[in-house]
């Protein structure tokens, strides 16, 4: 099945949110946190499973640029300098079907990593 282009992709930099209208479908808002946490780029996928790098701190980020690569993708630019991931549309309405079972695993995984969402928050275990 071939995903048609988003036949709109609007971003709100006070909300942080970028919402995507596809073909048929209702609009469907994903955080900037979301999308650069779950970024396709081998930065943070990986070149392989199990090699995916978790991102931290990225509570506040933002899309600072969106550039149409062919007819077939975006690329998202975040205001912390990352911008090589290139967001497809099917990869894009991957992450809106699946948004909130995929927000809930990244909650998981940065739990059981004893890390945090907040750029400004070390998280010191104390043993004993």
């Amino acid at each position: 099945m071939t995903i048609q282009a988003p036949e709109t992709i609007n971003y709100s930099s006070r909300r942080r949110v970028l919402t995507l209208s596809f073909p048929g479908d209702e609009p469907v808002e994903l955080s900037a946190e979301l999308l650069r946490v779950l970024s396709p780029s081998a930065e943070v996928q990986g070149h392989g499973p199990g090699q995916e790098v978790l991102q931290t701190g990225k509570k506040d980020v933002g899309i600072t640029d969106i550039q149409p690569i062919g007819h077939y993708a975006v690329q998202l630019g975040f205001d912390d300098g990352h911008s090589s991931g290139l967001y497809t549309w099917a990869y894009l309405a991957q992450l809106a079907e699946n948004k909130d079972r995929l927000w809930a695993h990244y909650l998981t995984k940065l739990a059981k990593a004893g890390e945090s969402r907040d750029p400004d928050t070390d998280i010191v275990k104390i043993i004993g």
